[in-house]
């Protein structure tokens, strides 16, 4: 039958006998190719080992930690972290269901206290953008992917600089108008939705909507929660439909969802304890330095 082989670099590749041979003869290593999308490709029969898993586990615990102590801007770096040892499609089938779970315990502690009609804008706009994204995923393949989530990982750190330079000027206003702000949501929720496609980075974009109209703290804070546990729900049936989901993917988040719950308590504990300029440093010198080598990889 079949048996275990390594192949590019943390992957542990299943793979036949003629599969072996096909690759030599294409130039294509020990890949194998899917039957669903090129971005599955190299998604297909890939099982996780040990060294995938001593890179997942502090990934979901920062993305715990992110959503659980320091609001969701940073939650999304976890994907592309994944995808320098795994395949896009793995990286973001991972997370998915993950943050969704996250989501479960923020969503609850902010119940009632969002914007609706900001949110249903977000969430309306969003579904296009998920469509597109979709439609992205089935013709694009591996490498373009992971160009895409290192663009919006550089993207994201980009546009929190210029937002901290006084760069990008993006303060709430106190009577927003109820006709651009209908337009401006459903805009803005369709580039959240292309986004958090991608790479689960749909926060930048929703921002950009939920900073303009006018909201406090907490109502802001609640109506992001309800608005990416509603996009992440409306991603579930396209990733399942595009095979983005697997066997191996949601084994894995079974074992990591402890971690995800530790990541989130540890969150909330270290919210008051740790410097949060110090922590987005951190992040977005992370981010830089991963969406730089998946652009290098990619391009490659």
């Amino acid at each position: 039958m079949g048996w275990q082989c390594r192949s590019e670099g943390l992957r542990s590749v299943k793979i036949f006998p003629w599969a072996v041979e096909l690759g030599r003869r294409r130039g294509q290593g020990l890949r194998g190719r899917g039957t669903i999308a090129p971005a599955a490709r190299e998604r297909s029969d890939v099982g996780f080992d040990w060294t995938v898993f001593a890179l997942a586990v502090p990934a979901v615990l920062f993305t715990g930690v992110s959503k659980g102590g320091f609001g969701s801007g940073a939650a999304f770096a976890a994907a592309p972290f994944l995808a320098l040892v795994l395949s896009p499609g793995q990286a973001i089938g991972l997370m998915l269901p993950l943050l969704m779970l996250i989501d479960l315990g923020a969503i609850r502690a902010y119940w009632g206290r969002w914007s609706r009609r900001d949110a249903l804008r977000l969430i309306g706009g969003s579904l296009p953008g998920i469509a597109a994204g979709a439609a992205l995923y089935r013709v694009a393949d591996p490498d373009m992917f992971r160009l895409l989530i290192g663009l919006v990982a550089i993207g994201f750190v980009a546009f929190q600089m210029a937002r901290a330079s006084d760069l990008l000027k993006l303060r709430a206003v106190h009577r927003p108008d109820p006709s651009r702000g209908r337009l401006a949501g459903v805009f803005w929720g369709g580039v959240t939705g292309l986004t958090s496609f991608i790479s689960h980075a749909g926060g930048p974009p929703a921002a950009v909507y939920l900073l303009g109209r006018g909201l406090d703290k907490t109502t802001f804070q609640a109506t992001t929660v309800l608005t990416f546990w509603a996009v992440n729900l409306a991603k579930l049936g396209p990733y399942m439909a595009l095979g983005i989901f697997t066997r191996d993917t949601l084994i894995a988040d079974l074992i990591l969802a402890p971690v995800a719950f530790a990541g989130l308590w540890l969150g909330v504990h270290l919210h008051s304890r740790v410097n949060e300029k110090l922590f987005f440093r951190l992040t977005y010198a992370f981010l830089l330095v991963t969406g730089g080598k998946l652009i290098f990889d990619a391009l490659t």
